[in-house]
């Protein structure tokens, strides 16, 4: 059993701010809004983002709304110097976006992260170093006085850099590193000398980001701190006061929100809070708690499942199921008392009137997700353990989305026949939904062939009855085939790809492949999935994207009769 530890952990000081004044407070706007994916999102990856990727990650988060990001650490490693430069070099940035650079407080770094963003329209260069006790004592060494001239002769450097490329418009961001465990008097001594040595004006502001690079307290202790910064700095109407809080208690959210109500005007995170250590900030979290508060928060997440699955892909983190407002499962309710709260609160809710649905503290669709899988069973329920069943008789492992989908299959077919579903009639369901060879577009053969863009199809497919014979080229197969389908009209954008073995002998000799595709409408829409089982992978694959076509056209369709009617 864990004892109190009381002479090993000293519990954190209260900061004695006894007039504080953000619990009277709420929220009434969002932050400025930082992101950092790329540079502290990207270090914390045990495979850090190729720069296809990294670009990927660079045109989501402005697609999403972020007009400062955090793109590297340049001096770091060529490959973020190189990103950056290809950023710049490539007109990559939109007009409305800056771009952000993190440095040590070190000459050559500096110099060489100033090098790295020649030519920027507008950049905002990050310097730190870190203040507390132990760092000053243990780690560099030094006194409270030579802490504070490592700040001030690096803002006095990128002053004098800065002032030689008059082409860029320059932003200073500085960072007490270590700001959470820093004494606060030291802490404030060290943000004036630095916004004195820059000559921070209303006109000319400095970011001043007061990080909790480790969180050490709980989250009210944080927001007494930020407050006690907020009304004592000098020139205050030069600065913007933004954090950056970790979650190494796992309160970051909740520091962050109250941080805010202290006085913070801009908030530094990643999305779903990937980070160094135990991560930092979500950022998804936090804009969408405000969203439930009335606050248009300024970050476009309505169709929230392109965003998450854009940020496993470049990531190769999954997003948790139970990840609030974003996981799977998140809006699914198992319970049978949960069920019946959720259909009673969908029956009473009106159109016009404020949300209030029990269990529910968004509506679904806001996001982009829908309903479907809000009610369903689960292998309690006697209609389950269908995803067990299909992998254990018929060797399909299905995704955790098509699980989710699929449940809700059988629950309406099991709903209006009635009985138990044996394994044998759970695979001629699966068949029918997913596998079909007709349908609105069905797959009748192909051809592979290599052109200059990579790979080139010949696709032959029946749409509502009609043989068609189409050609795309692309990077590959799917993508290929995506351009054959784009030539008759079927738009489609590819959520999601998996391929797995469905087993056979030994050898592998007789083994199958199976393909799964989620795919919507191009533009948005809801997501369907495809299947596709063949011995040959792109042949099940192009199977997949066929009929996740199909059912995107039949959902179209149907949503269009209904609209008619």
């Amino acid at each position: 059993m864990l004892q109190a530890p009381a002479r090993k952990y000293r519990p954190f000081p209260p900061i004695g701010l006894t007039d504080r004044q953000w619990p009277n407070r709420v929220h009434t706007h969002p932050p400025i809004w930082m992101s950092t994916d790329l540079r502290d999102g990207n270090q914390a990856l045990f495979e850090p983002m190729d720069v296809a990727r990294k670009m990927r990650m660079f045109r989501t988060l402005c697609d999403i709304g972020f007009r400062e990001i955090e793109v590297a650490f340049p001096a770091a490693s060529q490959t973020d110097f190189d990103f950056v430069r290809e950023l710049i070099e490539g007109g990559r940035i939109p007009p409305d976006v800056t771009i952000e650079v993190l440095t040590q407080a070190r000459e050559h770094l500096i110099r060489r992260t100033m090098e790295s963003l020649r030519g920027a329209r507008r950049a905002i260069v990050h310097v730190y170093n870190a203040t507390s006790q132990p760092f000053r004592d243990i780690v560099f060494g030094m006194t409270r006085a030579q802490v504070m001239d490592m700040a001030v002769s690096a803002v006095r450097l990128i002053r004098e850099l800065a002032d030689a490329q008059p082409e860029t418009a320059w932003v200073l961001e500085y960072s007490p590193e270590t700001f959470s465990g820093t004494e606060l008097d030291f802490a404030k001594e060290v943000c004036d000398a630095v916004t004195a040595a820059w000559g921070a004006t209303p006109d000319d502001k400095v970011i001043l980001n007061l990080p909790g690079t480790v969180e050490m307290a709980t989250p009210n202790i944080y927001a007494d701190q930020i407050e006690w910064m907020h009304r004592h700095l000098a020139r205050r109407d030069g600065v913007i006061l933004s954090v950056h809080p970790h979650n190494d208690r796992g309160t970051a959210v909740a520091a962050a929100e109250l941080a805010m109500l202290a006085g913070a005007e801009r908030v530094e995170g990643c999305l779903f809070g990937n980070g160094e250590r135990t991560g930092n900030v979500d950022v998804v979290t936090l804009a969408l708690n405000l969203y439930t508060q009335g606050i248009a928060p300024g970050l476009d997440f309505s169709d929230i499942n392109a965003v998450a699955r854009t940020a496993e892909a470049c990531t190769q983190l999954l997003v948790h199921p139970r990840h609030p407002y974003v996981g799977d499962l998140v809006f699914t309710a198992f319970s049978g008392s949960h069920q019946d709260a959720i259909k009673k609160g969908f029956a009473a809710q009106q159109q016009d009137a404020p949300w209030d649905v029990p269990y529910l503290p968004i509506d679904p669709a806001d996001l982009g997700r829908g309903y479907d899988s809000v009610i369903r069973v689960n292998s309690q329920s006697g209609k389950g353990g269908v995803a067990y069943l299909l992998e254990t008789v018929y060797g399909i492992v299905m995704p955790r989305r098509l699980q989710i989908e699929f449940s809700s299959v059988v629950q309406n077919h099991a709903d209006r026949h009635g009985g138990e579903m044996s394994a044998a009639d759970l695979w001629a369901l699966f068949a029918q939904t997913y596998l079909q060879a007709g349908g609105r577009v069905g797959y009748l053969g192909h051809h592979l062939y290599e052109c200059a863009a990579g790979q080139g199809v010949r696709l032959t497919v029946e749409v509502d009855g009609i043989t068609h014979v189409v050609t795309g080229e692309g990077n590959g197969p799917i993508d290929a085939a995506i351009h054959a389908l784009r030539s008759i009209g079927i738009e489609l954008q590819v959520r999601a790809y998996e391929e797995r073995s469905m087993g056979g002998s030994a050898d592998g000799g007789d083994a199958l492949a199976c393909a799964f595709v989620e795919a919507a409408r191009a533009g948005g829409g809801r997501e369907c999935f495809g299947v596709g089982i063949d011995a040959n992978i792109v042949t099940a694959s192009i199977k997949a994207l066929t009929n996740a076509a199909s059912r995107v056209k039949e959902r179209a369709q149907t949503a269009l009769a209904g609209e008619a009617a």
